[in-house]
């Protein structure tokens, strides 16, 4: 291991650090870990660690860019709460640990994470529950969309350019005879293969979708709404690089989103974004959670007006976030966000209205699989000690899985 300290050229307020440690581990794929250097209530240095020798002139380089570009010039806000919990529940040690030990998770990989029972109920019934919400106040049209997603959704959405950290993208063999003969003959010679894939590729047209919502708003690109408002709700699979981010089901590289999409005029999307977030609220208060909801921003990173957008978004409040407690020191994780788009989808993708008016859009997104280890680090996984809403519809979905009467 090599360790190698990255001086700041100006030191950096408490109010970006957090920024700046969601940033680390995208400068380089060298990094492996890192500490902050404090002067103070200031960061002066990062120091980053190796596997291997590194140029820490690059490292540096690489650093400042990202300092300076993405997290100084954003606005040194701090969150503001919307709504805060009363409960008062303190969430279980080793919760992780505990469910490997029992065989409810089995890690497959980085950031992939296999669920068994109880956690699928979990997760299916906490599902469920957001489906009811959508059934109540909306009247959605439901779709199960295919996992690849065109790469072209996320140029023109420019999801590209603002988020290229997460990107994942989906290739295959250059069809033609002899790259098939010249692969599969590579691979009965090698043990590993790797890099060596990539230079026998042909064009890279799909890509692995972040969320749902690029789908909708693909789905509806080029074209006029046959009503004035409309919403879109679909649950699938969804991939984020997380880089060395990746822990137990906080922050997975595959995951599950339910996502709703909202699309109309500005008054519709703003209320169905808020009615949705104060009934997902009412949801955590029924089920007794202790969290909050606050306004947030999304992590872009490496574009030139990223930091401004970031600032915009929580000075406009176009984000707010749902957060459960998932650690008895306070720790927290993000389960849902409530989003509000203006017409920046609308635009970049030509949707209009029956007025021939660009659309504005909203969404609402649960990530199902960090929702399910919020409640199982406050209740625990066996189920008699979940909250009765959540226990009594676990039960009745388990019998009519089984076709019990």
């Amino acid at each position: 291991m090599h360790d190698y300290r990255l001086d700041l050229e100006k030191p950096l307020i408490d109010a970006h650090l957090d920024e700046l440690r969601r940033r680390v581990y995208f400068v380089s794929e060298d990094i492996v870990d890192f500490q902050l250097v404090f002067s103070g209530n200031e960061v002066v240095a990062v120091v980053v660690t190796t596997d291997e020798p590194a140029d820490a002139g690059e490292l540096s380089r690489k650093l400042e860019f990202v300092v300076e570009n993405d997290v100084r010039t954003q606005l040194p806000t701090p969150p503001k709460v919307v709504w805060r919990s009363d409960s008062t529940r303190v969430p279980l040690t080793d919760v992780f640990e505990g469910m490997l030990a029992d065989g409810v998770v089995h890690e497959i990989g980085p950031g992939q994470v296999a669920l068994g029972e109880p956690a699928i109920t979990a997760l299916n019934t906490l599902d469920g529950l957001l489906r009811r919400i959508i059934d109540d106040e909306f009247d959605a049209r439901e779709y199960r969309y295919p996992t690849l997603l065109p790469v072209t959704a996320l140029h023109r959405s420019g999801y590209l350019s603002s988020f290229p950290q997460h990107m994942m993208f989906a290739a295959r063999l250059d069809g033609d005879v002899d790259t098939y003969r010249a692969f599969a003959k590579e691979v009965t010679e090698r043990a590993q293969i790797g890099e060596h894939i990539l230079g026998k590729c042909g064009p890279v047209d799909r890509c692995l979708p972040p969320t749902m919502c690029y789908h909708t708003f693909d789905q509806f690109s080029g074209s006029t709404l046959d009503k004035e408002n409309m919403v879109v709700t679909a649950k699938g699979g969804s991939f984020r690089h997380e880089a060395r981010y990746h822990r137990t089901l906080e922050r997975l590289a595959d995951f599950t989103i339910r996502e709703t999409v909202f699309l109309g005029s500005a008054e519709f999307v703003r209320s169905a974004r808020d009615r949705f977030r104060d009934r997902a609220i009412e949801l955590v208060a029924e089920l007794g959670l202790a969290g909050r909801c606050e306004v947030a921003n999304d992590p872009f990173f490496a574009s030139v007006e990223g930091a401004a957008r970031a600032s915009s978004q929580r000075l406009l409040e176009l984000k707010h976030e749902l957060h459960l407690d998932v650690g008895p020191q306070g720790q927290s994780i993000a389960v849902g966000s409530f989003n509000l788009h203006e017409q920046h989808f609308g635009e970049a993708f030509g949707i209009k209205g029956p007025d021939d008016e660009t659309v504005y859009s909203a969404c609402v997104g649960f990530g199902l699989e960090r929702l399910t280890y919020a409640v199982l680090c406050q209740y625990g996984w066996d189920m008699a000690g979940w909250p009765e809403p959540l226990r009594e519809r676990a039960e009745r979905l388990l019998r009519a899985t089984r076709g019990d009467r």
